[in-house]
């Protein structure tokens, strides 16, 4: 038996067990110099596939862009022109498609899709479960002849194209139904696209939908944003006719998504059951080579990963992504890719798509995608940051300043109806983005607090302090601007330097929320900022109005109205570093919602007072956002449950074996050493062993213990409290014990990959 001593308390590591014996009989699962091996030689049978024209030549990419998808361009090509109208006329004046309408639709949708080789369609919607859902069925139906023979031929209709009924039970809802009530009903979302996903199983059609229940209950999260959207415009054209627009008739809101995500050679993730089964790595020494040399971030693309950018490309631009820009990120291994900006609805449909193109041909190269927020601990995170804005029918961006006074005035009163949505609604925009994964992301230095706030940039924060003060402000020719009410000229778009620390900051014709989560389904977010925004038009156009009733000129009332605003909500504005503690004191002392957990998040909503700008929006009904609250929490739960049991799995499976072997090692060496000075350090090298093997055995004995009372309680809300309060502390204590075993066990016992070898093997490759 082998006794190690911790102070005045002993553990004995192998009551009446031979350790020799147990070593022997336990072997090495997998061989990491093998794996290493084979990440930094990556894969040559790999080949990139092109699109080329007859005579072997690479297609420019205009040539096949959208080639995979059947919108409404495809549609005015193949439809009859009445059908074509019709469908017009259902997007734009919202009504019933009549039946041969959706007839002549699927009729022209199967021809094109089986010319491409498709045998099965779906409905591709997007449930409350964090990923997408979709049930194939066959384009084949059964024709009976005259002779009794059964005939399979090809089929769609018009009713399959617009509604689906896939099983709902298994799905969450949150208590909206119960689990016996099994009806969910998919509709096509006509506004999106269809695609057609090729991958080495055949050739599928996905329909776009949004899903509901019985009692038309959004179940997923493509209806609220859908239904944000539409609200946003009617608040939005009320308010902009006050203004002097009086011919607006839609508005339309924008989005560009940057997606961060890390590559790791699949090798390595096939040895780290924690990346597989939670996509982050619970242990791991931090490697002494990360991002501190910033050698990493727009640096030259490793050629295996510019491989896997090309491929993965090439099937973006097949399904219509408009992708623009790659480029490394800052940590070693994390890589971002971002498209130009498209319709809201459009551009979430397309993000995830992008997750699900990454992830699929990532496997393809032998690499695994993570898109996790914080997959490996001391370097940096991955976001997805949200570049939203919105524009008129005219294609007038209305957050861009402009070249008349009307414009830069217009301009300056949209910002201001933005800056109250936010700051009225700040705590539930934080609610928005809260998950488990970027709970370990924000706030650290490298992504915007929890602390939601907006930068403007020098010159539009002196622009709005000097109309707060009622006074005018010229600056230099460049960027002159005169605040007198005839005349606004050109207001310079590039004013400002950009700040990272920032979750919601303004750049030039957009806002950027750049504290949304890399895993997140960007149509959450988005809803509740529309819907902020859209109760925020509201209230203006009650509030701009009054003012007109004593002001005469248009003009001056709107300048009265941008001065008290900006007055009102001068707290959310914050234009210095996010990060600094000075931060955290100073938006405590003025009033804003400090949410750092999702455990704080999520408690707002159920907090009907704020919550209710959501429900007078129509985006969600009060029994539909209880639902995500109780929705969350279970994830949330269910989350981290999973990763506390993987990670006790990897301490008792991989961390203390690992450590066994070492102890054997060591008296093995202290047997042969012979010269005294090794014996010294020997010696000091197994005392500080022996420290920490006691450290992890202690800390995985508390951490177990709380995971086993924690469950026995069957109060998700409470538990959640208890996770964040109690199991977190626990569950780093335990990683910090056993990433400071990774560092003193002999590299030849340490079974999993390490973060050297993880995040570097692709400057190799």
């Amino acid at each position: 038996m082998v006794v190690l001593a911790r102070g005045n308390k002993q553990l004995s590591l192998l009551e009446g067990t031979s350790l020799q014996r147990l070593v022997k009989e336990v072997t090495m699962s997998f061989d990491r110099t093998a794996a290493f091996k084979a990440a930094i030689s990556g894969n040559p049978k790999i080949k990139i596939e092109k699109i080329t024209d007859d005579h072997g030549r690479e297609k420019p990419i205009s040539e096949y862009f959208g080639c995979m998808t059947f919108g409404l361009s495809q549609m005015r090509e193949k439809l009859p022109k009445e059908a074509y109208n019709s469908l017009l006329r259902t997007l734009e004046q919202g009504k019933k498609l009549p039946k041969e309408t959706a007839d002549a639709i699927a009729l022209a949708i199967k021809e094109w899709a089986v010319s491409k080789g498709v045998t099965h369609f779906c409905h591709w919607f997007q449930p409350m479960t964090g990923s997408t859902a979709e049930k194939h069925d066959a384009f084949i139906t059964i024709q009976h002849s005259h002779h009794s023979e059964l005939k399979v031929v090809e089929r769609f209709t018009g009713s399959q194209l617009i509604q689906g009924e896939p099983d709902a039970s298994s799905f969450p809802s949150g208590g909206m139904r119960s689990t016996f009530e099994a009806r969910g009903y998919t509709a096509w979302d006509p506004t999106s696209p269809l695609f057609i996903v090729e991958d080495e199983g055949g050739k599928t059609l996905c329909i776009p939908t949004v899903f509901f229940g019985y009692h038309g209950q959004a179940l997923d999260n493509k209806t609220p944003l859908l239904r944000s959207v539409e609200s946003l415009s009617d608040a939005a054209c009320e308010f902009l006719k006050l203004l002097g627009d009086v011919d607006v008739k839609k508005i339309f809101c924008t989005l560009g998504v940057e997606q961060e995500y890390f590559l790791i050679d699949r090798n390595f993730v096939a040895q780290r059951p924690d990346l597989y089964m939670t996509g982050r790595t619970l242990l791991g020494a931090i490697s002494a080579r990360g991002q501190q040399l910033e050698d990493h971030y727009f640096g030259s693309i490793p050629s295996r990963i510019k491989h896997f950018m090309q491929d993965a490309e090439l099937e973006l631009y097949k399904l219509g992504i408009p992708i623009k820009t790659r480029h490394n990120e800052v940590a070693p291994s994390q890589f971002e890719v971002a498209p130009i900006f498209e319709d809201v609805n459009i551009a979430t449909d397309h993000n995830v798509l992008t997750m699900e193109v990454l992830r699929r041909v990532a496997l393809k190269h032998g690499l695994f995608c993570l898109l996790h927020e914080k997959p490996f601990a001391g370097v940096n995170g991955s976001g997805k940051h949200n570049n939203w804005s919105i524009a008129n029918d005219k294609g007038e961006n209305l957050l861009e300043p402009g070249s008349t006074p009307h414009q830069n005035l217009r301009f300056l009163a949209v910002l201001s109806v933005v800056i109250k949505a936010v700051h009225d609604h700040a705590d539930v925009l934080r609610a928005s983005i809260a998950t488990p994964g970027n709970d370990h992301r924000l706030g650290a230095n490298e992504a915007p607090p929890a602390i939601i706030s907006i930068f403007l940039g020098s010159l539009l924060e002196q622009i709005l302090n000097t109309i707060e003060e009622g006074k005018t402000l010229k600056a230099t020719d460049a960027q002159i601007i005169d605040l007198g009410v005839n005349k606004i000229p050109n207001i310079s778009r590039d004013y400002t330097d950009r700040n990272r620390t920032s979750p919601f900051a303004f750049t030039g014709n957009k806002f950027e929320f750049r504290a949304v989560g890399s895993s997140a389904n960007s149509s959450v977010p988005m809803a509740v900022l529309n819907a902020a925004v859209s109760a925020s038009f509201k209230a203006c156009t009650a509030k701009l109005k009054e003012i007109m009733k004593s002001k005469t000129v248009r003009d001056e009332a709107v300048l009265e109205f941008i001065r008290q605003t900006v007055t009102e909500t001068k707290v959310i504005r914050f234009d210095g570093n996010g990060y600094s503690d000075e931060w955290k004191a100073e938006a405590k002392k003025r009033g804003l919602p400090i949410l750092n957990t999702t455990a704080d998040a999520l408690t707002v909503l159920k907090d009907k007072k704020a919550t209710q700008f959501l429900v007078d929006t129509k985006v969600l009904s009060a029994e539909e956002i209880q639902s995500r609250y109780h929705i969350n929490i279970e994830r949330y739960v269910k989350t981290l449950d999973l990763e506390h049991d993987t990670l006790l799995e990897l301490t008792l499976s991989y961390v203390l074996p690992a450590l066994e072997k070492q102890a054997v090692a060591f008296e093995k060496a202290q047997r042969s050493i012979s010269l005294d000075t090794l014996k010294k350090i020997h010696a000091e090298r197994k005392d500080e062993f022996e420290i920490v093997f006691a450290e992890v055995l202690t800390a995985f004995e508390e951490f177990k213990s709380k995971v086993n009372i924690s469950r026995k309680n069957h109060n998700e809300e409470a538990r959640m409290k208890e996770i964040v309060t109690t199991l977190q502390p626990a569950a780093e204590k335990l990683r910090k014990a056993c990433d400071r075993a990774e560092v003193i066990v002999a590299n030849e016992f340490w079974p999993l990959p390490k973060y050297r070898e993880m995040l570097l093997a692709n400057l190799l490759s």
